[in-house]
């Protein structure tokens, strides 16, 4: 069996790229591609969004295909499809291969981004697999950190498009021969009695499998929503953009907080517990500043509590379907779990964008935001209530 060491370092380094040039470089460079192409914003933005509903739709097969294979032949065949889509990119002419250049882009989030890594670990690692996903996320925590001001600094030096060019021949040089350096990993192995886990079927038909989904698409909404849309929304409660730039820059490192706390105290609690917390966190923080936004103490512990829960929200998406439904499929059911959150991730901004357009738009937003975020702390607990009996299979 592999150490986990070095799956976790492997993965860590190709989380970091792949983050950073998949989904962080973006913010940076849509600017450039506006000018240079000619486009619309909301088309510009539209390939995106449309890139990670992609991604949702082949959330569950890739998750098939990990069970079956492992993550060394998938993982490196998605790093190949970055290079192909990141090259792409940088070569388009106009909407159309725009946005088939972003179709393979959100196909290779699918393969190769976070819930492909935890499936790799999850086949690999025959114990220990939660501690390698809560470092894995410590190390991913730092994509855009590094991303976004040398993404900066290259599109400042050779444009958008070499910019897309260079991120693909890294995803082909350096992310394609570390994912072939991983271990083939274990095959599921069949067990009968209590320990066997759930199939793929027997999951999607228990009912908590969709109230868990349902919770996490919500909360995912709100995250998505709030990425986009923070420093103007800080700017329509009152805040100057200094300040709503400086506060915001506390989330990152409240989320690397979250997950060193998760690692350091919550190791050996059930993560259906630590879900408890975690998912009542973002209420929390939308209260806080919905009733005191234009006081900087309340957008700074909006900031504080928002982060926390962002970082070990990722955290428990990979140990909570493990911990509900089993190892055997863990690919299969974590990935299809998965689709509805990044279908809501894609919607997510969207619907901040018509919200906060209106006179009325950051309460009306802080609103509906905290409408959602009750609704997903609402599913997750009925979702772990002590009624539901997971170790019982659905007739």
């Amino acid at each position: 069996m592999r150490r986990p060491s070095t799956t976790v370092g492997i993965l860590a380094v190709t989380q970091i790229v792949s983050w950073g040039s998949l989904y962080y470089a973006f913010t940076i460079l849509a600017p450039g591609i506006r000018r240079d192409l000619g486009l619309a914003p909301e088309v510009v933005f539209g390939a995106f969004s449309w890139a990670l509903l992609v991604a949702g739709l082949a959330a569950a097969p890739v998750g098939i295909l990990l069970d079956r294979h492992g993550g060394r032949a998938i993982m490196a065949g998605g790093s190949f499809l970055c290079f192909l889509g990141l090259a792409w990119l940088g070569l388009c002419t106009g909407v159309v291969s725009y946005y088939a250049a972003w179709t393979l882009v959100g196909l290779a989030m699918a393969l190769t981004l976070y819930e492909a890594a935890f499936a790799t670990i999850q086949r690999q690692l025959d114990s220990g697999a939660r501690q390698a996903m809560s470092t894995l996320t410590l190390f991913g925590g730092f994509a855009s950190t590094l991303f976004w001001p040398l993404t900066a600094w290259l599109q400042a030096s050779h444009g958008w498009r070499d910019t897309y060019l260079l991120y693909g021949i890294v995803q082909l040089a350096v992310c394609m021969p570390l994912h072939l350096g991983l271990g083939a990993g274990a095959p599921a192995v069949a067990r009968v009695g209590p320990a066997r886990g759930h199939t793929f079927a027997e999951a999607v038909r228990h009912p908590a499998f969709w109230t868990l989904a349902l919770a996490f698409a919500a909360n995912t909404c709100v995250f998505s929503a709030l990425a986009v849309h923070l420093i103007p929304l800080f700017e329509r409660l009152g805040q100057a953009r200094e300040t709503a730039v400086l506060l915001a820059a506390l989330i990152g490192p409240m989320q690397v907080a979250g997950r060193v706390g998760e690692m350091a105290f919550a190791r050996h609690t059930a993560p259906q517990t630590v879900g408890k917390v975690t998912f009542a966190l973002l209420p929390a923080a939308l209260a806080v500043i919905a009733l005191g936004g234009a006081q900087a103490w309340a957008v700074a512990a909006f900031c504080v509590l928002y982060g926390l829960s962002n970082g070990i929200l990722t955290i428990l998406r990979g140990s909570l379907p493990r911990a509900l439904f089993g190892r055997d499929h863990y690919g299969a059911i974590a990935g299809a779990m998965a689709g509805p959150a990044l279908l809501s991730k894609a919607a997510g901004p969207l619907i901040a964008a018509a919200l906060l357009g209106r006179a009325d738009g950051p309460a009306l937003l802080l609103a509906a935001l905290l409408a959602m975020s009750l609704a997903s702390l609402a599913f997750y607990l009925r979702a772990v209530a002590p009624d539901k009996t997971f170790d019982k299979r659905p007739a």
